[in-house]
């Protein structure tokens, strides 16, 4: 058993293929494409600054009777982003969508006024839902029936949400 198992003999027979990639055809295909993005950065680097200095020596004049601080008219500064109308471009995302969102959670989970003088009122999700629930959906009559009024239906689901006693 131990003459079938020859661990240090080769099989002349088994040989790599010689047409396959070389290690150093591999190597130059990748330093080429490096100085390649290298190349590629360095002309767009050059293009852009060149085209911003077109720009800036395009720039139309100021109107004479406007004072500015700042001859760059593309520069905003933070004290002028009040004066653009609504609606601005976000400065901190973030925090903005993270103010925006408290607002609404408060909004969702909070008793308030809609509109006081027409009576219109929002309610917690959780407690319109239970109030759905005890009340069920609005339906409508029945062909033939007569439609209740709208003062004893407004009294009787107040007589039904009562939860004081």
């Amino acid at each position: 058993m131990s003459e079938d198992i020859r661990i240090n003999d080769r099989n002349n027979e088994v040989e790599f293929e010689r047409e396959d990639v070389t290690p150093r055809s591999f190597f130059i295909f990748f330093i080429s494409l490096a100085l390649g993005c290298v190349l590629v950065y360095f002309i767009l680097r050059g293009m852009y600054s060149y085209l911003d200095a077109y720009e800036n020596r395009h720039q139309p004049p100021p109107r004479p009777l406007v004072q500015q601080a700042n001859p760059d008219t593309r520069a905003v500064m933070p004290a002028e982003i009040t004066k653009f109308p609504e609606p601005r471009l976000e400065s901190n995302e973030r925090l903005e969508i993270k103010d925006f969102r408290l607002q609404e959670e408060n909004t969702l989970h909070s008793y308030g006024w809609v509109d006081q003088q027409a009576g219109v009122l929002h309610i917690p999700i959780d407690r319109a839902m239970q109030m759905l629930a005890q009340r069920g959906l609005p339906t409508r009559p029945q062909a033939g029936a007569v439609p209740p009024s709208d003062v004893n239906t407004a009294r009787q689901a107040a007589r039904r949400s009562d939860t004081s006693g």
